[in-house]
C-alpha cells in the first residue's frame, strides 16, 4: 500500500507552491549563479517536505526545463534556468506591486533607425482606436526606436513580469495584427509609452510611441543618447 502522505505535506499549497518554494531554496544556494551540489532530503528540509516528494518535485522541474540536473556521486548538482529565474521574477514583481506599488526603472540608451514598419501598423485603425482609448492620444505615425545593452537590457527585460496597457490583436485585409504591451515613459523628459510587442524582430531595441514626433520635439538622431524613464501601470 502506498505510504500516506504526512499532514504537512498535504497542507502545503500545490503544486505552483511548491515550484517556488524548491526554486526559491536553490537560489539562495546560489544556484541561480552556477550549478549547486545538493540532495533530494536537504531540500526537502529546507521546504518541509519528505526526501521523496523533494526529489519528485527536481524531476518535474527539470522536465519543465525550469533546473538542469547532472549526479555528482550520491548527491547532484542543481542549476537554475532562465526560464526557472523568471518565475521567480515574476513572483517577485508580484510581492514587490502589494509592498511598495508600481515599479519603475531607469536607463539610458541610443536612438537607431528602424525597419520603417512603425508607420504602417500605427496607421492600420484597428491600433488607432486601442491607442485613443487606452493610450488617451493617437501615436504619430511612427516609432522611435533606442537600442539598449549590457546592464540597461537587462532592466529591459523586467517589463516580460509588468502589467502594462494592453493592446490586443486583431484581423484586416485578410491580415493577421498581432498585439502588443504599453508602458507609461519619458524620454529626456518628454512623455511617451515603451511598446512592448508580442512579435518582434529586435533583441536589443526598444520602441517609443507618442502623440508628437520625438527626434523632432526631442531634437535628436540616430546614435544620440537618451535617457529613458519607465513606469508599470
Amino acid at each position: 500500500m502506498p505510504k500516506p502522505t504526512p499532514p504537512e505535506e498535504r497542507s502545503r499549497p500545490r503544486p505552483h507552491g511548491e515550484t517556488l518554494a524548491v526554486l526559491k531554496s536553490l537560489a539562495l544556494s546560489g544556484a541561480d549563479q552556477s550549478p549547486v551540489v545538493v540532495t533530494s532530503r536537504e531540500i526537502g528540509e529546507r521546504i518541509g517536505v519528505s526526501q521523496q516528494a523533494a526529489d519528485r518535485y527536481l524531476v518535474a522541474l527539470e522536465k519543465r526545463g525550469l533546473v538542469t540536473r547532472s549526479l555528482a556521486q550520491r548527491r547532484q548538482r542543481v542549476a537554475l534556468t532562465s526560464a526557472g529565474m523568471a518565475l521567480l521574477r515574476a513572483e517577485y514583481r508580484s510581492y514587490h506591486r502589494i509592498f511598495e506599488g508600481p515599479a519603475k526603472i531607469s536607463f539610458s540608451g541610443k536612438v537607431a533607425s528602424g525597419l520603417g514598419e512603425g508607420r504602417y501598423y500605427l496607421s492600420q485603425p484597428g491600433y488607432v482606436v486601442q491607442f485613443t482609448e487606452r493610450l488617451g492620444y493617437a501615436p504619430y505615425p511612427g516609432t522611435l526606436n533606442v537600442r539598449v545593452e549590457g546592464p540597461a537590457l537587462r532592466k529591459v527585460e523586467l517589463l516580460a513580469a509588468w502589467r502594462g496597457l494592453r493592446i490586443d490583436g486583431f484581423q484586416a485585409s485578410g491580415r493577421t495584427f498581432g498585439g502588443a504591451t504599453c508602458f507609461p515613459a519619458r524620454m529626456n523628459g518628454h512623455p511617451c509609452h515603451l511598446i512592448s510587442p508580442d512579435r518582434t524582430h529586435y533583441q536589443d531595441v526598444v520602441e517609443f510611441v507618442a502623440a508628437d514626433c520625438l527626434r523632432e520635439s526631442l531634437r535628436i538622431h540616430d546614435e544620440d543618447p537618451v535617457r529613458l524613464d519607465i513606469e508599470e501601470t
